[in-house]
């Protein structure tokens, strides 16, 4: 997917260091992303989640805190008030240069800190968090036995993830006095809660907290076995698949083009690949987002159809619609048309029309299946129409395939 790398002003002032994941068609939604407490926009699954969800039509921003990553700013000076008001400043300036975000993911403390954001950004219809406290307060237990020399000394550099941080009175007293379950209760988006039950960070009870504290619209989705961090790349790709799933009931969708923005030429067909595995790969036509994979035995993770599973169907679609077309012109009462398709290699000495006589030949198996009250004329002509359908005839026929590199 496209990455576009940028900085603007936090609420303070200082420059945040931000990544926008991009789709590669006009986003059907844009999404916010907050990561992990003394974690940055980099991390293993903020990155996978915007990556996977923008291969789904989302773009996704996110950005480094104050003091984290890329940003300016002293880590030590920051608080959670500091980040949803960051959060606030990172949709401000979604707004004022694409479009303001319909979808706030958090991770972890980046969770709470969308639930309090969230009201701020009247744009925002739905919120994901993603093994988040309950109270932003939760965070403390990672320096527990730091806290009283905190408030003695004011500040203390104290050790999380094996990395020294400054932390201040200050963040201590602010964190306090956040009420996470009143910002719960007066929510009003669409909530899906992401929890995994054998977090040993953040407990699954405080998933409770929050789901029993919301309001409807509110879902639940356990991501069993996975740590609290999404180390595992399966779990930040499923994590990614559900929030696109969910998030498409309560985003508004793209406005369809006009009459005058449409006309009859082919759509550009897009490939890329994910780099998730070794063949997956995002494949992009117009408003339409697939995937496509090879099997299991084959090397691939089977995430999406194959190359030729991709040809077999474009001829079974189209020959399908062109019997459609047809009987509907010659009001046949063809009731329903099933086109079942089979590819193989057959050696070229083993068929009789073909002109080649060496060597292998691929051969597609094409079935057609026509329900109604269609007599055996009408069932034979059905049958001629097939093999003028525009893509057999492309299949068929001299095809000239230009290959250039991009610039």
């Amino acid at each position: 997917m496209p990455n576009e790398r940028f900085q603007f002003p936090g609420s303070e002032g200082q420059q945040l260091a931000a990544a926008l994941e991009l789709p590669e068609a006009p986003p059907i939604a844009w999404a916010l992303f907050a990561h992990c407490f003394t974690c940055g926009k980099d991390v293993l699954a903020a990155k996978r989640i915007a990556v996977a969800l923008a291969g789904k039509g989302i773009a996704v921003l996110r950005f480094d805190f104050t003091g984290l990553g890329s940003s300016e700013g002293d880590f030590a000076n920051s608080t959670f008030s500091s980040n949803v008001a960051d959060l606030v400043r990172a949709a401000d300036h979604l707004r004022e240069t694409r479009k303001a975000p319909a979808i706030l993911i958090g991770h972890s403390l980046g969770g709470a800190a969308v639930l309090a954001a969230a009201g701020q950004i009247p744009e925002v219809k739905a919120v994901v968090t993603i093994a988040a406290p309950s109270d932003p307060g939760h965070v403390t237990g990672l320096f527990a036995d730091r806290i009283d020399d905190i408030r003695k000394h004011g500040k203390v550099e104290v050790s999380l993830a094996g990395r020294p941080f400054q932390i201040k009175r200050e963040f201590l007293d602010d964190i306090a006095e956040h009420n996470l379950m009143d910002n719960i209760a007066k929510l009003h988006r669409a909530l899906l809660i992401m929890h995994s039950p054998t977090d040993d960070t953040v407990g699954v009870d405080n998933a409770t907290r929050i789901f029993v504290a919301a309001r409807h619209p509110k879902s639940f989705v356990s991501l069993a076995g996975a740590d609290h961090l999404l180390s595992g790349k399966r779990d930040g790709i499923y994590a990614a698949d559900v929030i696109a799933a969910w998030s498409e009931r309560y985003i508004d969708p793209p406005a369809p083009e006009s009459a005058a923005d449409m006309d009859d030429a082919p759509r550009a067909v897009v490939v890329r690949e994910t780099r998730n595995s070794k063949f997956q790969q995002t494949v992009s036509i117009g408003p339409h987002r697939l995937l496509a994979d090879e099997p299991v035995a084959s090397g691939g993770q089977d995430s999406g159809p194959g190359p030729y599973d991709f040809l077999l169907a474009g001829l079974g679609a189209c020959t399908s619609m062109t019997l459609r077309l047809y009987a509907d012109r010659k009001s046949l009462p063809l009731e329903r048309v099933t086109v079942s398709l089979k590819q193989s290699k057959i050696h070229a000495e083993d068929c009789a029309e073909c002109d080649t006589k060496i060597g292998m030949l691929d051969q597609i198996e094409r079935t057609i299946a026509m329900e109604g009250a269609l007599d055996a004329e009408q069932r034979q002509k059905l049958m001629e129409i097939a093999d003028k359908c525009p893509v057999h005839r492309t299949l068929t026929s001299e095809i000239h395939i230009v290959t250039r590199a991009a610039d």
